[in-house]
C-alpha cells in the first residue's frame, strides 16, 4: 500500500499499480482497490493511469474485471467500492 499511495513519488504509484494491474489477481486487485478509496483525485489519477497502462493491448482486462465482481460481492465496503471504480476503467480500456 505504500508503494500504491507514495505522495512523494507519483511515477512509484503508476508502475505499482500497472504491476499489480498486470499480475490480475484478485489480491493484487484488492490492493488496487483500497488506494483507489484512500487517496486524492490527483494519486487516484495516477492509479488510473498504472492500472490503464497494463490493460491497453495486454489482454488483461478480463483477467482485472472478473477479480473486480469477485471483489464487488465482498464484505468490506470501500473493497467494494474501489472495486468499482476499477471496473469502470477496464469498461474505458476499450475492452
Amino acid at each position: 500500500m505504500g508503494l500504491l499511495l507514495d505522495v512523494e513519488d507519483t511515477a512509484v504509484t503508476r508502475r505499482t499499480a500497472e504491476g499489480l494491474a498486470r499480475v490480475g489477481t484478485v489480491a493484487a486487485v484488492r490492493l488496487i482497490a483500497l488506494a483507489v478509496v484512500e487517496t486524492d483525485g490527483n494519486q487516484a489519477d495516477w492509479l488510473r493511469t498504472g492500472v490503464h497502462d497494463a490493460l491497453v493491448g495486454s489482454g488483461g482486462v478480463p483477467t482485472v474485471a472478473a477479480a473486480c465482481r469477485k471483489l464487488a460481492q465482498g464484505r468490506e465496503e470501500a473493497v467494494r467500492r474501489g472495486a468499482a471504480e476499477i471496473l469502470a476503467w477496464t469498461d474505458e480500456a476499450g475492452c
